[in-house]
């Protein structure tokens, strides 16, 4: 069995308006206790009994997110990967023969992602991070239009966009992932073409394009829901044209090589994120850091939230698990058909069936008649022509 390891590092230089994650902005003095706290989870966690299914587990991939990690001093998230390493095995192989794939390559070794936001990256960090053994980074650029970038609360400007890419090419990174997203406040459709043929200009090997979520839980969807104009939110794009923007992503992103393999992501040839792809096929990982999530494949369990209870917990020595919960046969079975859908590739029907003990035909067919779902052989997909409804073919399926 192989492993992933997600790594939360939940500080932000500043609250971005779209964002509803548990992320804040704090002193920089915070960051080295919270990596020594992460460093003792690493510790206690290999050594207690919680992940006992887990033990002889691989790990092959591990996944820094945040809020944004890349704000830590190089030496920390160097300290917070050597622990990983000395408690848990992993899936690397030392020596590789030289004609081997990039596929064959990575598959080989463990895949190991930073994320990072342009304005953070220096040379001699992303040397450090190289020496460390990140090979994969995922850099947050949400935008190329600076009008864009400054109504979202982002620091950095697109100039720092391409500088970043830069940097990271010139110290020797060969997997790099940018992030879009369609709907941002002052967003057209102009401006959106742009930053797409931009990206394609810089050619990173992974490439995710989210739609804006509006909610409570962000200053932007608060301010957009009470029908107010901060942050910009009387320039939010309608949802017709994020789905436009999104098709038009598409047809750019198939024409100039990259595979669409899940809902929000697209890959050259050989350069998905194996360590989301965990998530959608529901293979087991760990979640270390405050607020993060973890699955065994019986159970899910999630950290405390707040940063300095988190620590509070870790040097304590009080277990910093706030909430443990069994996965249901119906859950499993839910969460079989939602995330296995958000791939393009779709879902085995004739396996699911077979593993639940259930029928499915009745559910998806009226699905199918309107065209939202299709069946190829037993493989059930999304119809690629309703990627962006895709959520309202999730609540009907389950419902």
């Amino acid at each position: 069995m192989n492993l992933g390891i997600y790594i939360q590092v939940p500080f932000c230089q500043t609250k971005c308006t779209y964002c509803n994650f548990h992320t804040g902005v704090v002193a920089r003095e915070k960051y080295e206790p919270y990596a020594g706290a992460v460093r003792r989870e690493i510790a206690e966690l290999a050594a207690g009994t919680e992940i006992s299914s887990l033990r002889d587990a691989h790990v092959d991939t591990v996944y820094f997110g945040g809020g944004t990690p890349s704000l830590l001093e190089p030496s920390a998230l160097a300290g917070i990967l050597q622990s990983l390493r000395q408690n848990f095995v992993f899936a690397d192989s030392a020596l590789l023969p030289s004609d081997l794939t990039h596929e064959a390559a990575s598959a080989a070794r463990a895949e190991i992602t930073l994320e990072a936001d342009p304005e953070t990256i220096t040379p001699d960090k992303a040397q450090a991070w190289i020496a460390a053994g990140f090979d994969r980074i995922s850099l947050g650029v949400q935008s190329f239009d600076d009008r864009e970038l400054q109504a979202a609360g982002r620091m950095h400007r697109r100039a720092d966009i391409f500088e970043a890419a830069r940097i990271l090419r010139d110290a020797g990174f060969r997997n790099i992932s940018m992030d879009l997203i369609a709907g941002l406040a002052q967003q057209t459709r102009a401006s959106w073409d742009e930053s797409i043929s931009r990206i394609l200009d810089i050619r990173p090997q992974h490439i995710s394009i989210y739609l804006l979520e509006i909610d409570e839980g962000s200053r932007l969807g608060k301010e957009s829901l009470a029908g107010g104009s901060r942050y910009s939110a009387e320039a939010i794009p309608s949802d017709d044209a994020m789905a436009g923007s999104y098709e038009s992503a598409c047809a750019r992103l198939a024409a100039s090589g990259y595979e669409h393999y899940e809902i929000s992501n697209w890959g050259l040839p050989g350069f998905r994120s194996r360590h989301n792809l965990k998530y959608w096929r529901r293979e087991p990982y760990l979640g270390l850091g405050a607020g993060a999530h973890s699955f065994d494949g019986t159970k899910r369990w999630l950290n405390v939230h707040d940063s300095a209870q988190y620590v509070t917990c870790i040097e304590s020595g009080v277990s910093p698990r706030e909430q443990i919960e069994p996965v249901t046969q119906q859950q499993a079975l839910d969460e079989e058909l939602f995330l296995g859908l958000r791939q393009l590739e779709g879902i085995d029907l004739a396996r699911v069936e077979k593993k639940y003990g259930v029928s499915l035909r009745a559910r998806i067919a009226g699905l199918r008649e309107q065209g939202l779902l299709e069946m190829d052989g037993t493989l059930l997909r999304l119809a690629p022509a309703h990627l962006t409804v895709s959520n309202e073919v999730f609540v009907e399926l389950l419902g």
